[in-house]
């Protein structure tokens, strides 16, 4: 998962982190004959370590990280503080 500071939508007053996750493969392995098929990978999974190459490749199907469904998950970094 990556993490951006950008923050989320909404009205709560507690800080909020944007969080990426990279769901099922959407690379049409068939659009270069006319046809559609895509190869049933259901979430992406790194190839390799953070600031390698292998970062942006799933270890299931081979693709690129761009080629999955890209899911925002929004957290509070409030961490159950209240004040």
């Amino acid at each position: 998962m990556k993490k951006s500071n950008n923050g989320c939508n909404g009205t709560s007053s507690a800080s909020m982190i944007q969080t990426f996750r990279y769901g099922e493969c959407q690379k049409n392995h068939a659009a270069n004959i006319g046809g559609y098929a895509v190869d049933g990978c259901r979430e992406f999974m790194a190839a390799g370590e953070e600031g390698t190459t292998g970062e942006l490749t799933c270890a299931a199907c081979g693709c690129h990280r761009n080629f999955h469904r890209r899911e925002v998950v929004c957290e509070s970094s409030n961490n159950g503080n209240h004040v």
